[in-house]
């Protein structure tokens, strides 16, 4: 390996470059090839995502997508960015576990509790194992430096938030795995800018790009012969994925025995992070708040999802995806504008916004019906 990188060097091309081209590359065509296969093994063995209170859609789905997903991962991430699992020993067993644990869900669904205790496990593995977890709130609410055993907790209860969160926005076709491309490519713009230091974190994200998008290839399609669900193996997957590379982000730091340059600072990070993140924060926030506002229970299922409201717009999965996508990377935008503001501003501002993307098709919706009347 040390010759060819010599090689390179000789004739002027980055292997850092290299590894992110073959990278995309490489996690695009295995997803590619292999999601065929999984419709076709699906489909004999009947292994289809059934439609329910939740669902948006009316026909039975390969839903075991996520396996052609963690596949690329598995195989692009220890091939280009093997170093990740160096710096981070149990990352790999952790995404080992979800996968088993997603795939029993998808084929027999299981009990609520047992995913939260295979979640607990694979959180603890990454923020007490890999010591991947925020240390430092810089300034939120007044909070700085977190003391040790507050910061498990907490990061692995974020964790727990996260991946769940986006289980949630997985309900029409192109939300989540769309979502999850756009905040794989900002993290990855982000950690590039960082310095090289954090390279294998920017294979990883582009990697993730890759395998998504060969994904939203099929996802996305008319045809019934090619459509496949990514299930909870794939949305436990890309949810634990950003949100290890999220907290990557705001803990950021430079080990001074490696590189002996100032540490990047940023005191917006955890807002800045927050906002890539907000759709999936903002959905569930706002779904839970309203179930308890009608005295129901946070786990019960129901329709007030964010997509779920743009489909009473009538709306179709991909546009529907589009707007949103598009409104919550404004919000990133602007966060990005503001980020010299005040950290605890700053997040308000966000919070505010996510919220009311959240209520801008309602407030269609009751403006039509208004018109409706109004004719009528």
């Amino acid at each position: 390996m040390k010759n060819f990188e010599l090689f390179l060097n000789e004739t002027g091309i980055s292997i850092f470059y290299l590894k992110v081209g073959l990278g995309f590359l490489s996690s695009f065509l295995i997803t590619f090839f292999s999601i065929p296969t999984i419709i076709k093994i699906s489909k004999r063995k009947n292994l289809m995502d059934e439609p329910g209170v939740r669902s948006s859609h009316l026909r039975r789905i390969p839903n075991l997508g996520g396996i052609a997903i963690f596949y690329s991962i598995g195989i692009c991430t220890s091939i280009f960015a093997y170093e990740i699992f160096d710096l981070y020993k149990f990352l790999f067993a952790s995404l080992i576990i979800l996968l088993y644990v997603g795939i029993m869900d998808d084929i027999v669904v299981m009990r609520a509790y047992k995913k939260l205790v295979a979640q607990i496990v694979v959180s603890a593995f990454i923020v007490i194992g890999s010591d991947v977890r925020i240390r430092n709130l810089f300034g939120i609410f007044g909070i700085y430096e977190i003391h040790y055993f507050v910061s498990v907790i907490f990061s692995i209860i974020t964790f727990i938030i996260l991946i769940n969160a986006f289980n949630l926005i997985d309900g029409i076709d192109g939300l989540a795995g769309g979502y999850s491309l756009v905040c794989s490519a900002l993290f990855g713009i982000s950690y590039y800018r960082l310095g090289e230091y954090n390279y294998p974190l920017v294979i990883l994200s582009v990697v993730l790009i890759g395998s998504v998008l060969a994904f939203l290839y099929y996802n996305l399609s008319n045809l019934r012969t090619t459509k496949i669900f990514m299930g909870d193996t794939g949305s436990m997957l890309l949810g634990f994925l950003l949100a290890f590379t999220c907290i990557c982000f705001i803990d950021i730091f430079i080990d001074k025995k490696v590189m002996s340059i100032p540490m990047y600072h940023l005191k917006s990070a955890p807002v800045v992070a927050v906002a890539i993140l907000i759709l999936p924060i903002v959905d569930t926030l706002n779904v839970i708040i309203v179930r308890l506002w009608n005295k129901k229970s946070p786990f019960e299922a129901d329709k007030n999802h964010i997509h779920h409201k743009l489909l009473k717009l009538d709306l179709t999965h991909r546009r529907a995806s589009f707007y949103i996508i598009c409104y919550y990377l404004f919000i990133v935008i602007t966060t990005y504008c503001l980020r010299h503001t005040n950290v605890n501003l700053l997040l308000l501002i966000i919070l505010f916004l996510g919220f009311f993307g959240a209520y801008i098709p309602d407030m269609i919706f009751m403006m039509r019906n208004k018109k409706l009347k109004t004719n009528n």
